[in-house]
């Protein structure tokens, strides 16, 4: 198309800029996520081997949670995903929800993973029929499908821990430096 008004023309360039930037955009998300893609591998990680978990995921998962070892418990990793239940009883009704506070980037890594063993033939899918047929509805069956991935991702991650050299990162080696995300870095002092 090629317009010979001076109002055709300039819409007509608009367009082509904006179809350039949304290229552009693509190229960056493409290189963004082989990055990440190289990243996972480069970790070592086992994550993906789960169902629900595919590399970005686990990217996600292995960037905000860092060290396994700063949390002392399964039950303080699912507080800190936001997965942990908070009772809400009141009366006789006896009831938990989730959590409002956590991290809710890995909380949402957690939900997809939950909802994709859901859709497919998998134990977290026989877990949440489980829980349906003991009378709970979808939310609250799904909450706790959260939680039992909840462990299961913690437990992951602790394996992974133990098979890295050194015994995982940030672990220290001794002298003036450490191991933090697979490089050895030094020690440095408040006053330095």
């Amino acid at each position: 198309m090629r317009p010979r008004e001076v109002a055709g023309k300039t819409l007509r360039g608009l367009a082509v800029d904006l179809v350039a930037e949304v290229r552009q955009l693509d190229r960056r998300i493409v290189k963004a996520a082989s990055d990440i893609k190289a990243a996972v591998v480069d970790s070592s990680s086992s994550l993906t081997e789960l169902c629900g978990i595919a590399t970005l995921t686990a990217g996600k998962i292995i960037a905000r949670v860092d060290s396994i070892h700063r949390f002392r418990s399964a039950a303080a990793f699912a507080s800190y995903t936001g997965t942990a239940p908070i009772e809400a009883s009141s009366g006789d009704v006896v009831r938990h929800r989730l959590s409002r506070a956590g991290d809710r980037q890995l909380n949402y890594c957690l939900h997809t993973m939950a909802i994709t063993q859901i859709s497919r033939d998998t134990p977290g899918r026989a877990y949440y029929q489980r829980k349906r047929a003991a009378g709970k509805s979808h939310k609250e069956a799904l909450h706790c499908l959260k939680r039992r991935l909840s462990d299961v991702a913690y437990q992951q991650l602790l394996r992974d821990s133990e098979a890295e050299p050194c015994g995982g990162p940030g672990t220290p080696v001794g002298g003036d430096s450490h191991v933090l995300r697979g490089r050895l870095t030094p020690r440095t002092g408040a006053s330095d």
